[in-house]
């Protein structure tokens, strides 16, 4: 256990020291911030009032709150999934300068070691997301505040649970990468792709509908969907309180995949989380089945 926590310290130490691992992974939540309610807000505020039956009209303020909450649950649900790859390529790192090669060479065991960069991951990627969840907070608070103690603490369990997929996918990806030129190709991918195959940048609604089934079967998708749920609850509860009748709330909370149709089927909360914990518990399982059979063919 000693051997472990000073592992998982030396991992989490050389990442906030690396300036360009840390810096990338802590700006870019606060970039995709700026040009989402830059670029997009206008787009998402021109389709909400667009949408709005005839004659209701409601404040400046509840509008914003509600793209406020959709922008932000879009940052969160990406952010947890890319910083993870960012803050796990040190992993790659080890392996490309040969750090590695030391480190099993030396009495530690290779599933102390494999398990200390996911705990070290894990944690680095939790810093930097919770800042970022601190900064999409108080740019909520500017434009429209409608979230109670219970959304923010949910909000809080769902970066957790995203940032644990994060991190057993990226150590799974990343248990076969072993130079910079690697690392530089998935990072891009990841960065630019993983945004619209989980519904983040793009409403579900808004692909084909094979496409849409395919993104169904993707565990991210109910993840983004969970904090979706919490950013966005308290605004849209004080729209059905003004007066939106039921049959356009429902029509709303499915353009913005706030509910999720499993092949016809209603896919509650409770089931989304449970989407999740089983993909980790698999993830984390097939990331250490991988390191044992490593292990017994060296």
């Amino acid at each position: 256990m000693k051997t472990a926590l000073l592992l998982i310290k030396r991992h989490i130490k050389l990442f906030f020291k690396d300036k360009g691992m840390f810096l990338t992974s802590l700006i870019t939540p606060a970039i995709l911030l700026v040009l989402y309610a830059t670029f997009l807000g206008n787009v998402y505020r021109d389709s909400f009032t667009a949408s709005l039956p005839a004659g209701l009209q409601l404040s400046d303020q509840l509008i914003n709150g509600l793209v406020g909450g959709q922008l932000i649950s879009s940052i969160l649900a990406v952010s947890c999934v890319t910083v993870s790859f960012c803050s796990n390529f040190l992993m790659v790192q080890d392996k490309a300068n040969g750090t590695v090669n030391d480190l099993r060479i030396s009495p530690v065991r290779p599933s102390v070691l494999s398990l200390s960069y996911y705990v070290a991951t894990l944690c680095s990627t939790l810093v930097i997301c919770y800042a970022a969840m601190a900064l999409c907070l108080v740019y909520v608070a500017i434009v429209g505040w409608y979230l109670s103690v219970a959304d923010v603490f949910l909000l809080c369990l769902d970066i957790l649970l995203l940032v644990l997929f994060g991190t057993a996918l990226s150590s799974i990806i990343n248990f076969f990468l072993s130079t910079q030129g690697q690392i530089s190709a998935v990072g891009t991918v990841i960065s630019s792709g993983y945004g619209f195959i989980c519904g983040a940048y793009m409403p579900i609604s808004s692909f084909g509908e094979g496409l849409q089934k395919v993104i169904m079967l993707l565990p991210g998708t109910y993840g983004t969907s969970l904090v979706r749920n919490h950013a966005m609850r308290g605004a849209l509860a004080e729209m059905e309180g003004e007066g939106v009748p039921a049959e356009a709330m429902d029509a709303l909370r499915e353009v913005l995949d706030c509910r999720l149709d499993f092949f016809g089927n209603k896919v509650e909360p409770g089931a989304m989380y449970a989407v999740l914990a089983v993909t980790v518990v698999a993830l984390i399982g097939i990331y250490v089945l991988m390191n044992a059979l490593r292990k017994k063919e060296k």
